[in-house]
């Protein structure tokens, strides 16, 4: 038996309704009333319910707001909305949020009112069907070979906004940790599947279909969906505009998983920071298959971008153009968008050695100056050391160096220096002494007035605000 709820403020209505129709002859039996929305949800709290008749014009709670709470707590419960309005909008609104029919009050008779309820029943006897079909036993097998997985790109990405897609009005969505499923029927039109996403969902989920779930306990699915879609889908380059994945070749991906695996992702990353990449048709290919090859974490990516404009505002571009590709960078959701990122990171730089009338390899050279200079800022290094590290002549590095920067050597690596002792001072306990000695200082009290000079305090305050902040 379907076991029905009538919702509506008006008491008369409600009995009128309820006494219309010979339900049993249907399979309905009517379990209880209310005469609004918090009487209904405490009602559907306490006892199982099929299906809900649902008032749109009550005081307090609206309809709306009640279906759309219904849709969120009792997602099985299926509601009907009894309205004395019959225009199309309001109509239109209740069926978006999930309403699986409507009934006009002032147009129900008793020669149309069998009728009605037998076209309702049907329908939800067919739909009841499908949901077993598609989720099923005891272990909860999936007993559909494909589903479409839903995965919020932004924090604030809800649930309740998958609720509007007709997908899920129609069959179960299946709620993991930071992705949801709907199994699909063997037939779908992706076509048509990807038009609504797009319509409805907007640019805050990403949707993938996966095939060949069939048989698969919903406990191991969760473990490997949830291990293996978000970088497959970041790595993702097939030719559909619905991403397809199949089931198998993401288990195979998730056994080969290791921890210690993580620890080593970043190392194409790492080399690529010579920016040789910037310059060199061949190096960009050749970073480009090593990525693909080794497919960092998506967090690895970012923190790459990160680092690019961080180390090299102000040298290789103007802060404001460091500031438009900061704000593009937040936007990237792919491998693809962070390639296309890296090529106007790449213009930049080019677009830099222009400017300068210097060669690739000139340009390069000084690129390699200066990430020596960062990695041993706390030795005892001078301008011809670092001439020396990359081939060059005193003398022409300086006049390069020069124009490169927009100060000397020995004022960009006093800088270099003191953005050290700033890291070392946040991040360790050493006496002032110490850090000055570790960030190439000889002279601790020439440290101490030279940090006050261009930081604006002591190195001993801004370790004790830096502390206070934490």
């Amino acid at each position: 038996m379907i076991k029905a709820v009538v919702v509506d403020d008006e008491r008369l209505v409600r009995k009128g309704f309820i006494s219309l129709i010979d339900w049993p002859s249907f399979g309905v039996v009517i379990t209880g009333e209310a005469g609004d929305g918090n009487a209904a949800l405490e009602l559907l709290r306490q006892q199982e319910t099929d299906l809900l008749f649902v008032d749109l014009t009550m005081p307090g709670m609206t309809g709306f707001e009640l279906i759309r709470q219904v849709r969120l707590r009792f997602p099985a419960v299926r509601c009907v909305v009894l309205t004395c309005h019959h225009e199309f909008d309001y109509v239109q609104e209740a069926l978006r949020l999930g309403a699986v029919d409507y009934i006009v009050k002032t147009l129900l008779e008793v020669e149309n009112a069998d009728e009605t309820i037998r076209r309702l029943v049907e329908r939800i006897r067919w739909e009841d069907g499908n949901r077993g079909a598609l989720v099923s036993g005891e272990l909860k097998v999936m007993s559909a070979d494909k589903a479409l997985l839903y995965l919020p790109l932004e924090p604030e990405g809800k649930e309740a906004e998958l609720f509007e897609l007709s997908l899920v009005k129609n069959h179960p969505l299946i709620s993991f940790q930071n992705l949801w499923m709907t199994p699909l029927p063997c037939r779908v039109a992706v076509e048509e599947i990807r038009r609504e996403l797009a319509a409805v969902l907007g640019a805050g989920w990403a949707a993938v279909l996966v095939e060949g779930v069939r048989d698969q306990p919903l406990k191991e699915l969760e473990e490997v969906l949830e291990r293996t879609v978000p970088q497959a889908l970041f790595y993702y380059t097939g030719e559909y505009e619905l991403p397809k994945l199949i089931y198998g070749e993401l288990k195979t991906v998730a056994g080969r998983h290791r921890p210690a695996a993580a620890a080593e992702e970043p190392e194409p990353l790492v080399r690529a920071l010579n920016l040789r990449w910037t310059l060199e048709r061949g190096a960009w290919e050749d970073f480009n298959a090593a990525i693909l090859s080794r497919q960092p974490r998506q967090e690895a990516i970012a923190e790459f971008g990160r680092e690019l404009l961080q180390s090299w505002s102000g040298l290789l571009m103007k802060p404001e153009e460091a500031a438009e590709l900061a704000l593009s960078a937040q936007r990237n959701r792919s491998w693809c968008q962070w390639k296309s990122w890296l090529r106007q990171f790449s213009g930049q730089v080019q677009q830099r050695m222009i400017e300068l009338g210097m060669s690739k390899e000139v340009m390069f050279c000084l690129i390699s100056a200066v990430n020596y200079m960062k990695s041993h800022a706390g030795d005892k290094i001078n301008q011809g050391d670092v001439a020396a590290a990359i081939n060059m002549s005193r003398g022409y590095f300086s006049q390069c160096f020069a124009r490169f920067a927009g100060e000397t050597f020995g004022d960009s690596l006093r800088s270099m220096r003191l953005e050290l002792a700033k890291s070392l001072l946040r991040d360790t306990h050493a006496p002032v002494c110490e850090i000055a000695c570790r960030s190439g200082f000889e002279d601790d009290r020439y440290f101490s007035r030279l940090f006050r000079e261009h930081v604006g305090k002591l190195p001993s305050e801004y370790r004790a605000e830096g502390m206070g902040e934490r």
